[in-house]
């Protein structure tokens, strides 16, 4: 039949095997999904453990051998899958740090120019009646933000994270900002 793959002897098998359990041994699991990688384990030692010595599977045949190459093709299937969600969670969880570490630079930037600002008005008043420099509108803004509604989404946060740049800026975008933030996150309908 010209569909089905060639029969594979049994050295080439062993050296498949052998391959696999090096890459099996060499990674790691991740404490986040014990169920799944528990019961991919088990599989895993059902199929490599039990024939896996040398002697045992020069002992097998044909048909056991390509019956052994199918389920360790699959465990291999269920790995990849594993890999693929593990890195995709990997992904957002840095997309997501990414952005908390934006969030936090930016407030710090903003109340440092508060403090600044506050200063400098003090010593206008204290000094000369003079003011200093340019006089920032958007600087003493209030962002509302309840506190028993948890941990910000990421969403939130990118809505915070422009109205933050825009406040820092002086950004004359900051009402309109600061409007849809409370109308979409805040109170959304």
């Amino acid at each position: 039949n010209p569909d089905t793959e060639p029969v594979k002897t049994a050295e080439e098998v062993i050296k498949e095997i052998d391959d696999i359990m090096e890459e099996t041994t060499s990674t790691e699991c991740t404490p986040d999904s014990e169920t799944a990688e528990d019961a991919l384990q088990r599989k895993t030692k059902a199929v490599l453990y039990s024939p896996l010595y040398e002697d045992k599977l020069k002992t097998l045949s044909v048909c056991q051998l390509n019956d052994l190459y199918l389920e360790l093709e699959l465990l291999i299937r269920d790995y990849s899958e594993t890999l693929i969600s593990e890195l995709a969670l990997r992904d957002e969880l840095e997309y997501e740090k990414e952005l908390k570490n934006s969030f936090i630079s930016l407030l710090l930037a903003v109340q440092n120019r508060r403090r600044q600002h506050h200063v400098e008005k003090k010593r206008s008043r204290i000094g000369s009646n003079k003011p200093t420099g340019v006089e920032s509108k958007y600087l003493t803004t209030v962002i509302p933000y309840h506190l028993d509604s948890g941990p910000l989404n990421n969403q939130a946060l990118q809505v915070l994270i422009k109205i933050l740049k825009a406040i820092n800026e002086d950004s004359p975008t900051v009402p309109t900002l600061l409007t849809d933030y409370i109308l979409k996150v805040l109170c959304p309908t």
